[in-house]
Order: structure tokens, then C-alpha cells, then sequence
């Protein structure tokens, strides 16, 4: 109480207090299945990430080529202005998040948006399902238009976190819920 340790005790001990305080806050050891878990997915990874960067690719070009999708945004081609820094920084796997604008607007992205079926409707990334975002009905539905313009919001904007999951039926998935925003 109003004791500080620097002076009292000097660095050392405050060092020591750093370190034992968390220590015996949250443990000093992994639980044995956490331990498990973590070395499993780290053991993992680097297959995840190849299936991850490798169906996103797919699901751009994908995108790409389809007739209601207005702009894709993916460092993973070609036309991309970040391309060739992905290629060099990222030994070519430049993840597996992406976005996408559907000609239609903001009505097109809502109708898009909840169709989707594989797709989850969250606004995480990184986890093994692929994952699905209208921004401008969702987390930035708060704001006005040119408040979400200037967050680089688009009213037809889906993003995407490209999962491990077949690709077929990924692209399945997109090709069901683009064919609902041509109503």
C-alpha cells in the first residue's frame, strides 16, 4: 500500500514482482490438454496456411471472373497494386483475407450476406472456417455513409477470411449467394 518498489527495493525487485505477480495470477504451466492443443496447432500451421492462402486464391479468382462482382482486392493477383510486395515479403502466400464489391450496392451485399451457407457470418480471422463480412450492415452499420467512407467502407463490400474447407464447396457457397443478389 502506496509502497513503490523501485524505491524501495530498486530494480530487482520490481523485476521480481513483474514477474511472479502474473505467474501467480494465471499459472506457471500450461494445463497438460492447452499444452497439447498448442503444440498440435503449431505443429499444423504451416499446412493451414498453404489450404488457406491456396483456396483464398481460388475464391478471388473466383470472384474475379464472375459477372455481379464489381472489384475484387486480393494481394494474391496479378492486378493487385500490393502484389509484387506480397510475392517478395510473403514468399507468395499472402493470406487468406480478402474483399470483394458486388455490383448492386449495399442492398446486393445484405442479400449476399445472408444467403451464405459454409460461409460463417462473423467478423473474426484467422480460424479454419472460412468466415464472411458485409461491414456497412454490420460492425460499421453506426455509422453514416461518409463515415464509412472514410473507414474505406464500400455500402457493396464483403470481406472475406478464406477457410480450410473444400473449395468447391466454397465456391458453391459464393456462387449460391451471388445468383440471390440477382433477384
Amino acid at each position: 500500500h502506496g509502497v513503490v518498489y523501485t524505491e524501495k527495493f530498486g530494480p530487482a525487485a520490481f523485476i521480481a514482482r513483474a514477474r511472479t505477480v502474473p505467474l501467480r495470477n494465471t499459472g506457471a504451466a500450461l494445463a497438460p490438454m492447452n499444452a497439447f492443443l498448442l503444440l498440435q496447432g503449431l505443429e499444423t500451421l504451416a499446412l493451414r496456411m498453404e489450404r488457406h492462402t491456396e483456396n483464398a486464391l481460388k475464391v478471388a479468382q473466383f470472384l474475379q471472373g464472375h459477372a455481379g462482382v464489381e472489384w475484387v482486392s486480393y494481394a494474391g493477383l496479378p492486378d493487385h497494386p500490393h502484389h509484387e510486395l506480397a510475392q517478395k515479403y510473403l514468399q507468395g502466400k499472402p493470406s487468406a483475407i480478402l474483399s470483394f464489391g458486388l455490383k448492386g450496392g449495399y442492398q446486393a451485399g445484405v442479400r449476399f450476406y445472408d444467403t451464405l451457407q459454409i460461409f460463417k457470418r462473423l467478423v473474426n480471422i484467422g480460424d479454419a472456417k472460412s468466415l464472411a463480412c458485409h461491414p456497412a450492415s454490420t460492425t460499421h452499420r453506426q455509422m453514416n455513409e461518409a463515415e464509412q467512407a472514410k473507414a474505406g467502407v464500400k455500402p457493396e463490400m464483403i470481406r472475406l477470411s478464406v477457410g480450410i474447407e473444400a473449395i468447391e464447396d466454397l465456391i458453391e457457397d459464393l456462387q449460391q449467394a451471388l445468383t440471390s443478389t440477382q433477384l
